[in-house]
């Protein structure tokens, strides 16, 4: 497997690497407020850790569906988290023209499932030197993976990640097959699992899901040996803009952190 750096967060080490944070920039000081929790929280289990948000929505289900601030207020916001709370963060990337101005705050550009099999946008963001998280599609065979990390490869990128997210299974709904997760670490590269958007269930003017599988299916998934975990958290999750159904209410980040611990180091015994 192979292991690189994210800023201070080692990858692939053996080591949980814990990729958290809001949904969409609210606002700065929500982000503030949810980095500074989960920094503290993942530095007082010596876990690395990477904050997420996404600086703009470009794939709500309605149109009329909250997607950012503004991609120079939202950009702005990231840099602060970064400078001010210390850590690296990850953002997603929707269009090529999107990758340089990301870059220069972003240590990770996030690919989107619905786009990981964007030749150009998958190139540009290796092209600007930063770290790519690859989300798998919700239609892509695990295997498959491997060409959405040879096009990243081949423009440069020398660090990659690979985030499963849940699969399309029949209508309005999503199921993790826990296979794939051995599928996509048999192609060498560091995997995420994505502890929250795999409880969705996509369809009509907004996504649903159902949180209280979040506990047992990221048991499930760091049994089978994952690098990492991918989670969304926010204080007040039942009026959060994006994924009201699915992010973790903060207060409970803690107790997650300390049963991913316990099932990571079954997985390792």
């Amino acid at each position: 497997m192979r292991s690189f750096t994210i800023g201070p967060a080692q990858v692939g080490s053996g080591r949980l690497l814990v990729v958290a944070g809001p949904c969409v920039i609210e606002s700065a000081d929500l982000c503030l407020r949810v980095a500074t929790h989960l920094r503290d929280a993942c530095a007082a289990r010596s876990l690395p850790f990477v904050f997420k948000a996404s600086y703009k929505k470009a794939n709500r289900s309605s149109g009329s569906s909250f997607t950012g601030l503004g991609d120079a207020e939202g950009l702005a916001v990231l840099e602060r988290v970064r400078r001010d709370v210390g850590v690296p963060v990850l953002t997603d990337v929707h269009e090529s023209g999107d990758c340089a101005a990301a870059a220069e705050v972003a240590d990770v550009l996030q690919i989107p499932a619905f786009l990981c099999r964007q030749t150009a946008l998958l190139q540009a963001a290796a092209r600007t030197g930063r770290a790519v998280n690859v989300k798998k599609g919700q239609f892509l065979p695990p295997a498959d993976m491997a060409q959405a990390i040879a096009k990243v490869t081949a423009a440069g990128g020398e660090r990659i990640l690979q985030t499963e997210r849940g699969s399309s299974f029949g209508h309005g709904d999503l199921v993790v097959d826990m296979r794939g997760l051995v599928t996509m670490r048999e192609l060498g590269w560091p995997v995420l699992y994505d502890a929250t958007h795999s409880l969705q269930r996509p369809g009509g003017a907004q996504t649903g899901g159902d949180r209280r599988f979040a506990f047992p299916l990221m048991r499930a998934a760091l049994a089978c040996g994952v690098e990492g975990l991918f989670f969304e958290a926010h204080p007040d999750p039942a009026h959060a803009m994006s994924d009201a159904a699915t992010q973790l209410p903060l207060e409970e980040a803690d107790r997650f952190l300390d049963a991913a611990i316990k099932a990571h180091e079954a997985s390792h015994a």
